[in-house]
């Protein structure tokens, strides 16, 4: 079997694999890149870009439906699908291209091939061994279904419903988490009905409940349907429909049945048991440096417990190759990084909710600003607000360990926030700084004004 040495192999291309590829071959390594698929992984090809092209799709096709409400005489005759399509393939294929040309100047060995990690430290592709000094695992995740429930025919994930070619009239989401609630604003947007049924008490569960209350009043708004505290029991489909039983005896009839229950860890048949890593419910276990059981091998991304979010990978593969370089970088707090939903209205968050800021520092005190005191949110015309949680009681010193927000392009605002929970910023030091008016970012501003105990365009 061929053999070549490298001081980096990386097994998987995705948004993690490849900033580890580039970061490390920016610090003078050689370095392999073995992706089975194509270069950019889920979040290019599969997740982010495809969805939030849908999703500015979806906000064109509001705007267009709604612009009497403005003084502007349009309407919406209708979504070609086959238009969308072709503008979020064009946005794929300009961002694949130039990550192609990237890879290619800093001379990183791109392998295209299903890669096994082989103990100690090589991933075989096909007849060769790529052997490294060093091994970053990076295989990325899955769409995952429910036990029992097959994808096929009317039933999809998300792979199957970035490549529709036409508007389903009905569609039941089967989980209301970040991709549920995503497609379920696309679906809505595009002229379907949609009811979301999640089996915890509220929508992105994950979020400080405040948001979760936020986002389903606008959903209410909107008319999607959503079921919460219920479980789904099964679905059946025929060739003109599928109809989703739920626990409580109710059954839906639609077109598609949208299965959003999560992504699990792409792990399975890639040789990491068998090469002796400690893994945990299909996961690999990795410490705060990334470093796996096994001498010189690291796990990001998708496949290390964690939240699951491309640029969390991205970041991730910076710090190891910065650690293989002997740089020490410091450990990622994952609570500083950002989380972003895309549906509208979006739904932006840092640091912790505030149960869990009560847990860690026992007395807290919160400030919620309402975006209806801010002039550009009107403008928009959005609802929601900014709820901000500071580490002790009211009157005392305390940083803003959580920042959380709903409304429309909130997530424009998660840059500053995040600034805010991983420089321990309190509220005094934020309100001190201009906003500019009118932008969202203003109230951001005033909503730390509050916090501080000079509220201007807020009551006290």
């Amino acid at each position: 079997m061929p053999e070549h040495n490298a001081d980096l192999v990386v097994l998987g291309g995705g948004s993690g694999g490849y900033a580890a590829a580039l970061r490390a071959a920016e610090l003078g390594m050689s370095v392999v890149l073995v992706e089975r698929d194509k270069l950019g992984g889920t979040c290019l090809h599969y997740g982010c870009i495809p969805t939030k092209a849908l999703l500015h799709a979806a906000e064109v096709a509001d705007a267009a439906r709604e612009g009497d409400k403005i003084g502007v005489k349009s309407s919406l005759a209708g979504i070609d699908m086959a238009g969308v399509n072709g503008y979020k393939d064009g946005v794929i294929s300009k961002l694949y291209k130039g990550l192609q040309g990237l890879v290619k100047s800093r001379k990183i060995t791109l392998v295209e091939g299903t890669g096994r990690f082989e103990g100690p430290n090589a991933v075989v592709v096909g007849e060769d061994r790529y052997v490294g000094k060093n091994v970053v695992l990076a295989t990325g995740s899955y769409a995952k279904s429910l036990p029992g429930l097959d994808i096929g025919g009317r039933v999809i994930t998300s792979n199957e419903a970035i490549r529709l070619d036409n508007v389903p009239e009905r569609v039941v989401v089967l989980g209301g988490g970040v991709i549920g609630v995503e497609f379920a604003s696309v679906f809505k947007s595009f002229g379907a009905d949609v009811t979301v049924v999640e089996a915890l008490p509220h929508l992105v569960p994950n979020e400080d409940e405040f948001a979760s209350k936020l986002l389903e009043r606008a959903f209410r708004r909107r008319k999607i349907a959503f079921k919460t505290g219920v479980k789904f029991t099964g679905a059946k489909q025929t060739d003109e429909s599928v109809t989703v039983s739920l626990e409580s005896g109710e059954e839906i009839e639609a077109d598609l049945l949208l299965v959003a229950v999560g992504r699990g860890p792409n792990t399975a048949g890639h040789g990491f048991e068998e090469a002796g890593v400690t893994m945990e419910r299909g996961f690999v276990l990795a410490d705060e440096q990334l470093h796996t059981n096994l001498p010189n091998v690291y796990a990001l991304g998708d496949i290390v417990p964690g939240l699951q979010l491309a640029h969390r990978g991205f970041a991730q593969g910076i710090f190891v190759a910065e650690q293989i370089a002997g740089l020490n970088p410091p450990p990622i707090d994952e609570a500083g990084i950002p989380r972003v939903t895309y549906c509208e209205p979006e739904v932006a968050s840092v640091g912790l909710t505030e149960a869990q800021a009560r847990e860690r520092h026992g007395e807290i005190q919160t400030l919620t600003y309402d975006l209806a005191g801010n002039g550009k949110s009107q403008i928009l015309q959005t609802q929601g607000a900014i709820k901000l949680v500071k580490a002790g009681g009211e009157g005392t010193q305390g940083p803003v360990v959580g920042i959380h927000m709903v409304g429309a392009r909130v997530g424009e605002l998660i840059g500053e926030a995040q600034l805010v929970y991983n420089w321990d910023a309190q509220a005094e030091d934020v309100a001190a700084l201009v906003h500019a008016h009118p932008t969202q970012n203003e109230a951001f501003g005033e909503a730390h004004l509050a916090l501080a105990g000079k509220p201007l365009h807020s009551h006290s």
